[in-house]
């Protein structure tokens, strides 16, 4: 198994997760100078292991909203005793949670955004479109959560539809929201079929993969307000990094790389007041500094070896300390 990939069994189930641009997430983060770092979805703990494992002086403390994950990182973690830490939460609950005790002075943080190759594989997640998997798509686990894909599809109005299916880049949003909901009067959403049915309808053809793997992102993302905890949570970590410390996200969407990019710029001006005031009236000066001017890209090789990397975007930001 190579550098960055996890794989660890928990109730007998392998949790299976490769790690995207590790290289770049280590160059960012440089665990050499030491210090604490927070994972803030750690997944399968790839990023996580290759930041201890960068040097004695480092300690990580891991966050994720799903049980499963937390179950294989701490087993992956256990080898590296007290300088490891994992906790069962959403990153836009640090502030909230009281077992993010110690989450302060952070020497680096890693947002790395999306879902894991196990919960994409799992079809009792319900994340994938392959035929029969249920519409369920909850990241924080499968245990009393019903499908809440299912739901959101089967009473969201027309509007909220196409405003969800626009956000996920769908160019025929307005369509799909129609034949959804059309679709829904006679039988309710249930599986993947009936959200690639609806699709391919609209289309007028069979939906290709990137397609279907488009629109089911779009739903996913809707359903855990994804978009809400990323633009909560990035300010949640940024008032917890130390002079200097730098906050790495990685973004496999438009619109979470828009919302990283927009906030990183904003921090890193000195005036942020609306263009009709006649002086200042905020904070005057930057919070810190965008390290990366354009997003980091996975090399060709990194993609063929695993293709869900393809989309990702790497923005680094590093604060001053005001």
């Amino acid at each position: 198994m190579g550098a960055g990939e996890a794989a660890e069994e928990v109730e007998g189930k392998t949790f299976q997760h490769t790690a995207v641009m590790p290289d770049e997430v280590l160059k960012a983060l440089r665990p050499e100078r030491g210090g604490v770092f927070l994972d803030a979805t750690i997944g399968g703990a790839g990023h996580a292991t290759r930041l201890l494992e960068a040097g004695s002086a480092v300690q990580v403390i891991g966050i994720d909203q799903d049980p499963e994950a937390v179950e294989a990182a701490r087993r992956r973690l256990e080898p590296f005793g007290r300088r490891a830490r994992v906790i069962e939460a959403n990153f836009r609950d640090i502030g909230r949670s009281g077992d993010a005790e110690g989450i302060e002075d952070l020497a680096g943080a890693l947002l790395d955004l999306g879902v894991s190759s196990h919960q994409i594989d799992e079809q009792a997640r319900g994340f994938s479109f392959r035929p029969g998997t249920s519409l369920r798509m909850r990241m924080g686990g499968t245990t009393g959560d019903g499908a809440p894909a299912a739901d959101l599809l089967n009473s969201s109005t027309e509007h909220e539809l196409g405003r969800v299916f626009r956000e996920g880049d769908e160019r025929r949003w307005r369509a799909l929201a129609r034949e959804v909901v059309r679709r829904r009067r006679t039988r309710p959403f249930s599986t993947s079929d009936d959200l690639v049915a609806a699709l391919s309808a609209v289309l007028g053809r069979r939906a290709s993969e990137q397609e279907k793997a488009r629109l089911f992102q779009a739903v996913r993302i809707a359903v855990n307000d994804e978009l809400g905890a990323l633009s909560e949570g990035l300010s949640v970590i940024r008032d917890r990094l130390a002079p200097g410390g730098r906050l790495v996200v990685l973004s496999y969407h438009s619109l979470e790389d828009r919302i990283v990019k927009r906030t990183f710029r904003e921090w890193a001006s000195d005036c942020v007041c609306p263009p009709e005031l006649p002086e200042c009236r905020c904070r005057g000066e930057a919070l810190g500094r965008v390290v990366t001017k354009r997003p980091l890209r996975p090399g060709e090789v990194e993609v063929v070896r695993n293709p869900r990397a393809r989309s990702a975007r790497l923005r680094v930001w590093e604060n001053s300390g005001k």
